[in-house]
């Protein structure tokens, strides 16, 4: 199945929501929607485009009513989510929807790109769980593209689950929360080898923390300076 879903944010109107396949969203403020399924997505072989562009001005808050569970197809385990995040000048986008939790069997694929205009300000949060109770053999793979106008922001590419390079007999993490912030000062904190935050060159940072599950985060999430 192909599911494609674009939101648009202007100042002054409520957001506009186009969606087609098995995902879509609903208004639930002047500034805010809800992501919801419409049908079981992704499945193996299924492709998701989503599209999130916030006018320069403009605000919107992101979030969803569920998890996301990536299942495996008849045919193939593989499905790709591409996400684009657009943000203007002026413009704040809170994205933080539920986490993806990719069942046993399942191999799912997903590639956010980011394109930030001078003056823009965005907190982006992912949240990712290999397996379902009692299941370990699911794939995650996310690749992260953010840019400030012409200008390189980040670059960042992991992988979780059985034979991924996060994979060994000493430590396997099965969970992933990811928060990219930008514009923001802060001082590089790590706390042992699975949680840091680190200063970006071109402004904000990026806060990863690994594991075996998903669970309160016991920490403050940065917020965007104004």
């Amino acid at each position: 199945m192909r599911t494609q879903l674009r939101l648009v944010a202007r100042p002054g109107t409520l957001p506009e929501i186009h969606a087609s396949g098995g995902l879509s969203a609903r208004r639930t403020g002047p500034r805010a929607v809800h992501l919801i399924g419409t049908a079981a997505t992704p499945l193996g072989g299924d492709e998701l485009d989503i599209v999130i562009v916030v006018a320069p001005g403009a605000e919107l808050v992101v979030r969803s009513v569920a998890a996301t569970l990536a299942l495996p197809g008849a045919a193939t385990p593989q499905s790709c989510g591409r996400w684009q995040l657009e943000v203007g000048s002026g413009g704040v986008l809170d994205f933080d929807p539920e986490p993806m939790i990719v069942a046993g069997g399942a191999r799912h694929h997903t590639v956010t790109t980011i394109r930030l205009d001078s003056g823009a300000r965005l907190r982006m949060r992912e949240r990712v769980q290999i397996g379902r109770a009692g299941e370990d053999g699911g794939i995650w793979r996310g690749d992260l593209i953010a840019d400030v106008d012409d200008t390189p922001l980040l670059r960042h590419r992991l992988a979780l689950g059985a034979d991924t390079a996060a994979d060994d007999a000493l430590s396997a993490p099965r969970a992933l929360e990811s928060e990219l912030v930008y514009p923001g000062e802060c001082a590089a904190a790590t706390t042992g080898f699975t949680q840091t935050r680190l200063p970006l060159a071109a402004g904000g940072s990026l806060f990863t923390r690994t594991g075996a599950l998903l669970g309160v985060s016991g920490v403050e999430h940065a917020e965007p300076r104004r």
